[in-house]
C-alpha cells in the first residue's frame, strides 16, 4: 500500500533562537524530530525540508569577520550549502535516534539540494530576503554606512540584512528525491531554501531563496500528496493582532488571493507561507496545503489542523 508522502517545510527559527551554539540548536532539532516522529508513526512518509535564515546570517559574519587574503570569505551560495550541511547532519541524526527510541526501521538521507533560477528574476533589483540577527535600527544603519549591505525593518521584530530572493524555477534534484521517496527513504531536502544556480549554466548565484517556495516546488515535482509549512501559530489569520483577529480553518485559493490583495498577510512573514500554499494547490487542485505549528503535527489524521488551504 502507497504511503500518504507529505512535504513539512521547517522554519530556520525552528532550530535557532536566542542561542547560537551548536548544542542549542541540536537540542532544538531533538525536539522538532519527537514531533516529526509522530507522523512516521502513523505510516506517513515524509520529505522535510527546513530554513536557514537566522544561521546562514551568523555564518556570514563569521565568514566576514575572518576575510584575509589568505582565508577569504566564501560567497553566499557556498554559506547556504554549509549550512545545509550543517543542519542536515543535526537533523538526521536527531530523527535517527528518535526512530531508534520509537522502534521503528527507518532509513534517513539529507540531500544537498540546488535550486535553478533565472538571473533575471526582478528580486536581483529589489533585495528583500532577510537573513541573519536581528538588530537595532542604529545598528544596522552603522553597518550600511560602513559596508555594501541593505538591511531592512523586519514584521516589527528589529532590522535584519536583506538579499535577493528569486523564484524557484526547479530543483536540480528532484528526480533523485523520488527516487528516495520511492525506496522508503525519510528525505531532508530542501535546506535553506536550496542553493541558488543559474538556470544557464548551473552555476553558484548570490541569492537565498525563500525556503516555503523551494519547498512548494519540492512537493509539486515529487508528487506529494500535502505539503505542510510549519510557523509559529496555529492558524493563518486576518486581522491579526486585532480585536476583530479571525483564525481561518479551511480557505479556498481564491478568498486567500482576495486577503492578500487586503494587505492581510505580513511580507517576509506570513505571506511567502500563504503564496506557497496557493501555488501548491494550483499545480495539484485535488491536494491541499496546511500550515499550522509544529506542535499540532501529532494531530494528523485524527482531527482537522491548522489552516487548510483547499481549491476552489
Amino acid at each position: 500500500m502507497k504511503k500518504t508522502t507529505i512535504v513539512i517545510a521547517l522554519g530556520g527559527n525552528a532550530i535557532l533562537s536566542t542561542d547560537a551554539s551548536a548544542k542549542a540548536q541540536q537540542e532544538a532539532l531533538t525536539y522538532t524530530a519527537k514531533q516529526l516522529v509522530k507522523l512516521i508513526q502513523k505510516g506517513y512518509q515524509l520529505v522535510i525540508s527546513h530554513g536557514n535564515g537566522p544561521q546562514v546570517g551568523n555564518l556570514l559574519i563569521q565568514q566576514q569577520a575572518t576575510d584575509s587574503k589568505e582565508n577569504p570569505a566564501m560567497p553566499l551560495d557556498t554559506c547556504v550549502a554549509m549550512t545545509q550541511g550543517s543542519i542536515g547532519y543535526w537533523l538526521e541524526n536527531a530523527l535517527a535516534k528518535e526512530v531508534q527510541n520509537a522502534g521503528i526501521k527507518q532509513e534517513i538521507a539529507t540531500l544537498v539540494t540546488q535550486v535553478i533560477v533565472s538571473e533575471n528574476d526582478p528580486a536581483f533589483e529589489d533585495p528583500t530576503k532577510p537573513i541573519g540577527p536581528f538588530l537595532s535600527q542604529e545598528k544596522a544603519q552603522a553597518i550600511m554606512n560602513e559596508t555594501n549591505t541593505l538591511y531592512k525593518e523586519d514584521a516589527g521584530r528589529g532590522w535584519r540584512k536583506v538579499v535577493p530572493s528569486p523564484k524557484p524555477l526547479s530543483i536540480q534534484e528532484h528526480q533523485v528525491i523520488k527516487t528516495l521517496i520511492k525506496n522508503d527513504i525519510l528525505t531532508i531536502c530542501g535546506g535553506g531554501g536550496g542553493i541558488p544556480i543559474s538556470g544557464n549554466d548551473l552555476t553558484g548565484v548570490e541569492a537565498v531563496i525563500d525556503k516555503d517556495f523551494s519547498s512548494e516546488k519540492i512537493a509539486e515535482l515529487a508528487d506529494a500528496d500535502l505539503f505542510v509549512i510549519l510557523t509559529g501559530v496555529e492558524n493563518v489569520a486576518i486581522n491579526y493582532g486585532k480585536e476583530n483577529e479571525q483564525q481561518l480553518k479551511q480557505v479556498s485559493v481564491k478568498k486567500l488571493e482576495e486577503y492578500i490583495k487586503q494587505g492581510q498577510f505580513e511580507p517576509g512573514s506570513m505571506l511567502p507561507k500563504v503564496e506557497a500554499a496557493i501555488q501548491y494547490v494550483k499545480a495539484k487542485p485535488t491536494n491541499k496545503a496546511v500550515i499550522t505549528s509544529l506542535e499540532k503535527l501529532s494531530d494528523f489524521g485524527e482531527q482537522e489542523v491548522g489552516t487548510e488551504v483547499v481549491f476552489d
